[in-house]
């Protein structure tokens, strides 16, 4: 049996943009480009090329990514992050770095290192204790406390952090991180 991956819970129904992407968005640099990690529908895609930025939107959902292929501003990458192949991204680094909703530790690293000098990382997921609130459930979906400060540490600035519990769009734990690259570029 396959371990459950990120598309654990459902978030198919969420279309706006999370409050902390929104918040955060304008860290990165004017027109540089985005990636949006585990994309899924691509909400954050669709919200950083209406804020004028090119985007790298990645899934292993092709269903989900086939709606961002009528945007010539969207570069579609069709993959299984979790799968023990090589980051697919190569040495690209980039303006903005997403993620929400997604977890799969070993890609830490890479994510960190996609973050371009002057860039930005605008991170959001489940965190432990979030198991008393519904699915993601399994620690290992799970962040562990200051997980993400410590993904950082020493590489990328940090502008915001919360680890906390939420009542939208749904009762859970999260842990969310913004943070700079603030290297010259």
């Amino acid at each position: 049996m396959q371990a459950p991956t990120h598309s654990e819970p459902s978030h198919g129904h969420l279309t706006a943009p999370s409050p902390w992407v929104e918040r955060f968005a304008s860290l990165a640099p004017a027109g540089g480009a985005a990636l949006d990690l585990a994309c899924g529908a691509g909400r954050h895609v669709r919200y950083v090329r209406a804020r004028g930025h090119p985007a790298t939107a990645v899934d292993r959902d092709g269903a989900a990514l086939a709606a961002l292929t009528n945007d010539p501003g969207v570069e579609i990458v069709h993959t299984d992050l979790e799968d023990g192949g090589p980051w697919p991204l190569g040495q690209r680094r980039f303006a903005l770095v997403l993620v929400t909703n997604y977890l799969w530790r070993p890609l830490l690293p890479a994510i960190v290192g996609a973050v371009a000098p002057g860039g930005a990382l605008i991170y959001e997921t489940f965190a432990r204790g979030n198991e008393k609130h519904g699915k993601p459930s399994n620690p290992d979906f799970l962040l562990r406390p200051g997980e993400l400060l410590d993904a950082v540490a020493g590489r990328l600035r940090v502008v915001a952090y919360e680890d906390l519990y939420v009542e939208r769009p749904k009762p859970a734990m999260v842990q969310r991180i913004a943070a700079v690259n603030a290297s010259e570029p």
